[in-house]
């Protein structure tokens, strides 16, 4: 079957038997999105009548999201998708693998899950090929290349997930209007950062807001401050070594990062509340501080997802807005990013699911997610100015201009370490105990 795209909207009549017109969000032709990539990608597959099966982590809103992408997939494919979810989608992916059952494609948010399904044999490798067209054409290639790298079932590494939407983790969040009405400026190394830190102590504020309650998972906030400054003070090589525990909790290279941490949050000066406060409060209330009059706080360190919990209408990029949580110029490390992340990789092995994985690098199946809300992406080939706001615009170019990625360090590790003594180790630092004292604690807990 011969396809041709051209601008008009007749011509989206040449889908018929795929996805509809009306099913599509953005017509083709339209826009500055990349439609020759999706035309390539059209010419080159025509699979009607097959299926395929996802299961993944979106729901809600997200669904309604990657199903609108899915569908241009489904219209130069011909392949009918079907994409589910559950509330406890992690498990329900563990089970149907297991079972014999498994979707065609499965994506998951932790890489530690995938690499257990990868060591008993129950994923497909995506090849060299593939590996190497991450690293070409995502920013940091390389560590993203790493990060969908695992050890198969014959103990050989090997490509066996491909990293779709990113999720950016080293922001500060302020309100721009505090900065302006006390002259602060947005700092743009360590140094600046902690010289600002002390000044709004010296002009009589409190520099930062900081929370680490969250009912059972009391303490991750804490993880995500001593991963960052894990990627500010060791190179990227140390953080690896780190994560597997090549090197230990004890180590003098993660002693010094956990107490970096202690700089900012054991100061009764330097948070909201006083040093005793800090794993008390629920990180979900911790950044209303900013939006108070007068303000209780001036800086919040806390992942792209934050602004959920900020004060009804706040607009960010007018009453909030964020800035990269700045690396040390004198370690010269770059500009490290720390993130996390979903991977698609192939549970049932069919020409459908390889079509899939090259619809994903193609810069419409970005391009389409990131003109709407909550995606960004590494991928160098999607045209930036597409995002849906400001806010994913500036974390997208965070991305791309990053010299290291890094995948969120608690959630490689094992259970028991990074959502078990990483956090309560975490908890009992800031209730004064010492960063060598807590580390023995978490290493104990390292499964034998």
């Amino acid at each position: 079957m011969t396809r041709k795209l051209v601008a008009s909207a007749a011509a989206l009549a040449l889908f018929a038997g795929h996805a509809a017109a009306q099913d599509l969000k953005f017509p083709v032709g339209e826009g500055g999105f990349n439609w020759d990539s999706y035309k390539a990608f059209d010419e080159a597959t025509n699979l009607d009548g097959q299926t395929l099966s996802i299961f993944g982590p979106w729901r809600g809103e997200d669904q309604v999201l990657v199903e609108s992408v899915l569908a241009y997939f489904s219209a130069a494919s011909g392949v009918k998708v079907n994409y589910s979810s559950s509330e406890g989608y992690e498990q329900q992916i563990l089970v149907d693998t297991q079972a014999g059952s498994p979707p065609d494609i499965s994506i998951l948010p932790q890489p530690g899950l995938i690499a257990e399904l990868v060591g008993k044999g129950l994923v497909a490798p995506l090849g060299d090929e593939t590996k190497a067209w991450l690293t070409e054409n995502y920013a940091a290639g390389a560590d993203w290349a790493k990060l969908g790298t695992y050890k198969g079932k014959d103990g050989a590494e090997a490509l066996y997930a491909f990293p779709y939407k990113a999720d950016v983790k080293s922001l500060v969040w302020y309100s721009p209007d505090n900065f302006a009405d006390a002259g602060y400026e947005v700092p743009t190394t360590m140094a600046e950062l902690k010289a600002l830190t002390e000044q709004i102590v010296a002009d009589g504020g409190t520099p930062w807001c900081i929370g680490l309650g969250s009912g059972g998972a009391t303490g991750w906030p804490a993880t995500d401050w001593v991963e960052d400054l894990m990627l500010r003070t060791q190179s990227p090589e140390t953080y690896d070594k780190w994560v597997t525990h090549e090197i230990t909790f004890s180590d003098p290279a993660v002693l010094g990062a956990i107490d970096e941490f202690g700089w900012f949050a054991k100061n009764d000066a330097f948070v909201a509340g006083g040093a005793a406060a800090v794993a008390s409060t629920d990180f979900r209330e911790s950044p209303k501080g900013l939006f108070s009059s007068p303000p209780q706080c001036y800086m919040h360190r806390q992942a792209s997802f934050i602004p959920s919990f900020f004060p009804e209408g706040t607009v960010v990029g007018e009453d909030a807005d964020f800035f990269y949580f700045p690396a040390d110029e004198a370690k010269g490390l770059g500009t490290p990013v720390l993130g996390a992340g979903t991977l698609a990789f192939i549970t049932k092995d069919t020409e459908a699911s390889r079509a899939f994985i090259e619809f994903l690098k193609t810069p419409i199946a970005h391009e389409v997610w990131m003109a709407q809300n909550g995606f960004v992406t590494p991928f160098k080939g999607a045209n930036a100015e597409l995002y849906g706001n400001a806010a994913l615009k500036k974390q997208g170019e965070m991305l791309l201009n990053a010299t290291t990625f890094r995948f969120d360090a608690s959630d490689l590790m094992p259970g028991a370490v990074g959502a078990g003594s990483f956090w309560t180790g975490m908890v009992d630092f800031v209730g004064g105990k010492s960063s060598a004292e807590v580390a023995t604690t978490i290493d104990a807990a390292w499964p034998k």
